[in-house]
């Protein structure tokens, strides 16, 4: 069986942070609209497990530096999405969060490719 690597990982990292930023940044736009729509925090939970899963996979592996970077920031997304499935509380963390995973994936690629290199 072939073993996944920590770019794939790295690139599913960014990829869902990516989308979940624009998500919380437009999403709150689209409700003004009269379309109907409504927030959903379980989509928000949805990414964050997703996430989480690509870090616990590149932390691991990668220089505390990066680690920390991504813990961090996971923990601000966590904060922000259980706040706003328990308490019905929205916090700005998770933007942090968002920006700070995109961050840390996108260094973590950079100092992995240039192991390769």
């Amino acid at each position: 069986m072939k073993k996944i690597t920590t770019p794939f990982y790295d690139i599913l990292g960014i990829s869902s942070a990516a989308v979940c930023l624009v998500h919380c940044l437009i999403f709150p736009l689209l409700t003004i609209l009269p379309l109907g729509l409504i927030h959903n925090p379980i989509i928000d939970l949805l990414f964050a497990s997703i996430g989480a899963f690509a870090i616990l996979k590149i932390i691991k592996k990668s220089c505390l530096l990066v680690s920390v970077i991504l813990v961090v920031s996971m923990a601000l997304i966590w904060i922000s999405v259980l706040s706003e499935l328990l308490l019905e509380t929205h916090l700005d963390l998770i933007y942090y969060g968002g920006t700070g995973m995109i961050i840390g994936h996108l260094i973590n690629y950079k100092l992995h490719k240039k192991e390769h290199h």
